[in-house]
């Protein structure tokens, strides 16, 4: 019976239905292989830009830190919380990680954050001390054409960048409630939402801020304190 509905269906049909058969073969089969394969070498590849975009901006700000002579330790705990760069006679830590910058922000660590764009000489602005700052010459965000990620975290928030602390919070809070994933955002942006307001929060206080967080207090030693790593 099967053999006499085969044998009655037009030969352009049977046909048009083998065909489809082997093109839905050779998809699957492409599409395996591209999971297979191509995905994990793409995967691949973005670790390895976000792990060469980490050591430069740890070799950068080492480099900093020490032309001005600014004792650091590296990979420091505190706590649970492991920073890249902590200053311990200024009591000051640097971190990459939104993240670990709020969480030690609530417990009264002075805490900066240093965006992906940040490049190393950029830090000087952002420590809660006077920094006689060396003569770098060229600006290498601006060699590497990178855009300012003071500018871009103010426009994240969608403030001007004149804005006070207090325009940046109200700004803050509205686009949270927009990006958050239990609100239907998604990750990414919430992620560069805190980013955005952990840096304009920073440009914005000014030195009332500053001082409300505790503004660690100058070092004196500096001639008899001489750089180092992992002191």
């Amino acid at each position: 019976m099967v053999v006499e509905l085969i044998s009655a269906v037009p030969p352009w049909i049977l046909l048009g239905v083998a065909l489809g058969g082997i093109a839905s073969a050779f998809a699957a089969v492409a599409f395996y292989l591209g999971n297979r394969f191509v995905a994990p070498s793409v995967a691949a590849a973005g670790d390895g830009e976000t792990a060469a975009g980490d050591e430069r901006r740890r070799r950068e700000i080492r480099e900093y830190l020490t032309a001005i002579d600014e004792r650091f330790r590296e990979d420091h705990p505190l706590g649970e919380v492991a920073v890249p760069f902590y200053l311990p006679e200024r009591g000051v830590a640097i971190t990459f990680d939104a993240h670990d910058y709020f969480r030690l922000e609530g417990e009264g660590v002075y805490t900066v954050l240093c965006e992906h764009e940040m490049p190393g000489r950029g830090l000087g602005r952002r420590l809660p001390f006077d920094v006689i700052e060396p003569d770098w010459g060229p600006d290498p965000s601006v060699e590497r054409g990178g855009r300012d990620p003071v500018a871009a975290a103010f426009a994240e928030l969608d403030v001007a960048r004149d804005a006070d602390a207090d325009e940046v919070k109200r700004a803050y809070r509205e686009r949270v409630k927009e990006t958050h994933p239990d609100q239907g955002g998604d990750e990414e942006s919430f992620r560069r939402v805190r980013e955005a307001y952990a840096t304009a929060r920073n440009h914005a206080g000014g030195a009332g801020e500053e001082a409300g967080r505790g503004r660690p207090a100058a070092r004196t030693d500096r001639a008899d304190s001489p750089a180092g790593f992992g002191r």
